[in-house]
């Protein structure tokens, strides 16, 4: 089989799936849909995180390698005015995962054309990137370990690169991020009489301007993070002290061990306000997603064997993504597959509910993963 030969596959696959968007680990169309696509190129899908399937093409040795696409969509109402739209109000694949899962299932069809490989082929179709992290639950199952994944690879796609145009990165692609909520229990008063009140609100503007020193004087300069304040609420009235505020926002680095500083830091202010203003401070920090990290000699390798106009050397994204919890145990690649095409007006960012692109890229993410399988020594 020619790979050009699945386009009308990928398609029809991807405008199907594009309009029944379906949210988290909630995917009963969604997961049967692609079960049934399985089940026809001959695959015996296993179940998997709630909603999500792995399927094997069997190898002649032991170990495998993995591919992966994630299932669902976004609370976003589309703007598309695409005749495949989607068919659910206030829910659409604008993030491109229905392009994903389209890749994965012709890559499968695809797979089924060739010799037995050397080693197995294990696809892997995630529900809940979007959050809670559906990659976790897969991870904790141990389905991956138990099939002896070795290398684990997964696209993106990215309109802010040029169409079928690959973006690598070796080693920090994406952040590790998590967000806070700071609430803050004071006294209210009458504004004439302060010294009968304790300002919540003033307790709230000395942490939103200290917070702004945890990277201009806490953190390394050459070490990017954020550390973003998005909303205070405070007050009832204009003549009337705050008894109480709210505070919410996010944490993002490609290290570690930064991430760890300002989860600290964060903490030592809302004591230190706490102390100064008698203000009862209280933080919940929730951690969500690892960092992104590439494996430097899996996208080394595919840069050897790449045409030097087939990709770019993209620099660390502020993004997040689950696909961080495989690469915490498996060597793992993500990369970026452009979408973007001006001329169509096919450049709305990623979360947009304008975002599309044209099906023809999926062809080229699939040559590209059967590039892979020659270079892993999978086609012998």
């Amino acid at each position: 089989m020619q790979i050009a030969e699945l386009y009308d596959t990928v398609k029809t696959i991807r405008r199907e799936l594009h309009q029944i968007p379906e949210i988290g680990f909630d995917l009963p169309l969604t997961s049967e849909y692609v079960r049934q696509k399985l089940v026809s190129f001959d695959y015996e899908p296993i179940s998997t995180a709630e909603t999500g399937w792995v399927a094997v093409l069997k190898g002649k040795s032991p170990g495998s390698v993995a591919f992966r696409a994630d299932m669902d969509a976004l609370e976003v109402t589309e703007d598309t005015g695409a005749d495949f739209a989607s068919l659910h109000p206030g829910k659409m694949h604008a993030c491109g995962h229905d392009g994903h899962m389209a890749l994965l299932l012709g890559f499968a069809k695809y797979l089924k054309s060739l010799p037995i490989l050397e080693k197995s082929v294990v696809l892997v179709f995630q529900p809940a990137e979007e959050g809670p992290g559906g990659a976790k639950w897969i991870m904790d199952s141990g389905i991956l370990q138990e099939l002896q994944v070795e290398k684990i690879y997964g696209y993106h796609l990215y309109p802010s690169l040029p169409e079928g145009i690959l973006g690598l990165a070796k080693g920090p692609l994406m952040a590790r991020n998590g967000e806070f909520d700071i609430t803050l229990e004071g006294v209210s008063s009458h504004a004439g009489q302060p010294h009968f009140g304790k300002d919540a609100l003033i307790a709230a503007a000395q942490i939103l301007l200290s917070v702004q020193n945890i990277l201009a004087r806490n953190l390394d300069p050459l070490q990017p993070a954020v550390v973003n304040i998005g909303t205070l609420h405070a007050g009832e009235a204009r003549n009337i002290v705050a008894g109480k505020a709210e505070m919410t926002g996010t944490i993002r680095s490609y290290d570690k061990a930064v991430y760890a500083s300002i989860k600290e830091r964060l903490a030592d202010i809302c004591a230190g306000v706490e102390r100064m203003t008698g203000v009862i401070c209280t933080l919940d920090i929730r951690d969500f997603y690892p960092e992104v990290t590439n494996d430097a000699e899996m996208i080394g390798t595919l840069m050897d064997v790449l045409p030097a106009d087939a990709y770019e050397v993209v620099k660390p994204l502020m993004l997040a993504e689950d696909f961080a919890f495989y690469q915490e145990s498996i060597r793992g690649a993500f990369i970026l597959l452009g979408t973007g095409r001006p001329d169509m007006g096919w450049t709305h960012p990623l979360h947009s509910s304008r975002f599309n692109f044209d099906e023809k890229v999926l062809l080229q993410g699939i040559g590209y993963y059967d590039l892979i399988l020659e270079k892993e020594g999978l086609k012998g």
